[in-house]
């Protein structure tokens, strides 16, 4: 069965799927869209140092994530500059520093569209395995993290009286971010991930009840994004990364008719204020 091309695309989109969906949930409701955008554009730099230092590229990605999380919250504390500023300089200085690399390393062969925008259709059997056994390290610890995170997206003051760390949580949920964000390079690339990390959950949130529902029906819509986006692509021949975030916004646009299915987002799932 692995054998055929389509299926081990099908089996690895619905596997990043059921990751991105709970994990993108908390980037709603802790409003860091952006956030995902600056790890997504760091990737590029993540690739252009591995290829220099001979590395795994997820190796590589996940490293230079996982250091701009740290500038990140370094330069917060600082006071410097607002948050909002800080991502606008690490997302579009690591973007241009991998841009920049790649162009000066003229021995090296660079599919720089395979990278921005994902090849999901050359995934390999090990791709699979990654996929599978990094997203169930991810969804363990974010199981484990998930009543501090909650916490901490509610009221940050309410969680550091009761004892659960928000900061450390916050810079866990950033590595888990970091870890998703190298598996799925290579699938839908680095302009398409967030998008991934983001539809869905929004799609979810009109229709969830409570946070542990609105993470299930984020993982299922996204799956769904998969298995639609990867149908539409092989019926009218178009890219398959950009294929399955435009299901995925077909399922957010209809999410927005009227429906009895409809919930009253609660204070948890409300975006915080």
């Amino acid at each position: 069965m692995l054998d055929d091309f389509f299926t081990r695309a099908l089996i690895a989109g619905i596997g990043l799927a059921l990751v991105t969906g709970p994990l993108g949930c908390f980037v709603v409701w802790r409003r860091m869209a952006y956030f995902g955008d600056t790890m997504a554009h760091s990737a590029l730099l993540g690739v252009a140092l591995s290829l220099v230092m001979q590395i795994n590229l997820m190796i590589g990605v996940f490293l230079v994530a996982a250091l701009a999380s740290l500038a990140l919250l370094f330069l917060e504390k600082r006071g410097a500059l607002s948050t909002d500023a800080l991502l606008g300089i690490l997302s579009h200085s690591t973007l241009a520093l991998g841009l920049v690399m790649v162009a000066f390393m003229t021995w090296v062969r660079v599919d720089l569209m395979g990278f921005l925008f994902g090849d999901i259709l050359a995934v390999s059997k090990l791709d699979i395995a990654l996929i599978y056994g990094g997203g169930a390290a991810v969804l363990v610890l974010l199981v484990a993290l998930w009543r501090p995170l909650l916490a901490a997206t509610v009221n940050t003051d309410i969680a550091q009286a009761e004892g659960l760390n928000p900061e450390r949580s916050r810079f866990v949920f950033m590595l888990l971010m970091a870890a998703v964000i190298a598996i799925a390079m290579k699938l839908v690339g680095i302009l398409l991930i967030t998008a991934l990390l983001i539809i869905p959950a929004a799609t979810a949130r009109r229709f969830a009840d409570g946070p542990e529902t609105m993470a299930v029906l984020a993982a299922l819509i996204g799956a769904a994004s998969v298995v639609a986006g990867l149908a539409g692509s092989l019926e009218f021949d178009t890219p398959s990364g950009p294929s399955i975030v435009v299901a995925a916004l077909l399922f957010f646009v209809l999410s927005l008719a009227p429906s009895p299915l409809a919930k009253t987002p609660d204070r948890v799932t409300e975006d915080r204020p």
